[in-house]
């Protein structure tokens, strides 16, 4: 079972059953709106996430987050939502920046 809480956005938590899935993916799958500018295919940082929780329920790293990592546009905790991919449960909280100003975040 996969589960993904985002922290900043009153604890919402979204489930699914697949056996791999990005954070990306299972939030759109369940109708949230997530800031992706590039189309989710990991040439931007607009879905980037921090991690609370769970870094080891997450598939390693990716070609295109190394990039970003090598160019100190990524912390250390903090992965392309559009890259990550899921394998349990993860927390995370979406940084100021990545943040769309018609919904309601908490914190």
């Amino acid at each position: 079972m996969l589960e993904l809480v985002i922290q900043n956005f009153h604890n919402k938590s979204f489930e699914s059953s697949s056996d791999a899935q990005t954070l990306l993916t299972l939030a759109q799958d369940h109708y949230m709106d997530w800031m992706h500018a590039c189309g989710g295919k990991g040439r931007c940082t607009t879905c980037r996430v921090e991690v609370v929780n769970g870094s080891t329920n997450l598939e390693p790293i990716t070609d295109a987050e190394q990039r970003f990592f090598d160019l100190n546009k990524l912390k250390p905790n903090e992965r392309l939502a559009c890259q990550a991919v899921l394998t349990g449960k993860v927390v995370v909280k979406i940084p100021d920046s990545c943040k769309f100003p018609h919904l309601d975040y908490s914190e």
